[in-house]
């Protein structure tokens, strides 16, 4: 028996609804440099705390927010410049329902046409 992904409308259970996601990636005004603690609504297991000067770590906090978060999410831990910047690897660790949700939402996010 395969586990349901999407429901009727074809939409991931996954994914974000749109309506949390920002109108524009101007509004994702996060943090670039220290350490953030994450909330447990974000973080509930294992590390909360991230060194935004490791690549690793930061990496790390994305993927979380991106999963976990919600639109105050969003915009209070992500910061545009960055996520644009690591959204090629970032998009490798999203399931596919988060990654199509933010690349429709954004032209900037969606991987170049083969040439």
């Amino acid at each position: 028996m395969s586990e349901q992904v999407s429901d009727s409308t074809g939409v991931s259970r996954w994914a974000p609804a749109p309506d949390e996601l920002p109108r524009d990636l101007a509004e994702l005004d996060g943090p670039v440099q220290g350490t953030v603690v994450l909330p447990l609504h974000l973080a509930w297991s294992g590390l909360r705390a991230f060194d935004l000067g490791d690549e690793k770590l930061l990496l790390g906090m994305y993927r979380i927010v991106l999963l976990n978060g919600k639109h105050q999410d969003f915009v209070r831990y992500l910061d545009a410049a960055r996520l644009v910047a690591y959204w090629p690897t970032l998009r490798k660790m999203l399931g596919r329902g988060v990654r199509t949700t933010w690349e429709a939402r954004f032209a900037q996010l969606r991987p170049a046409a083969p040439a």
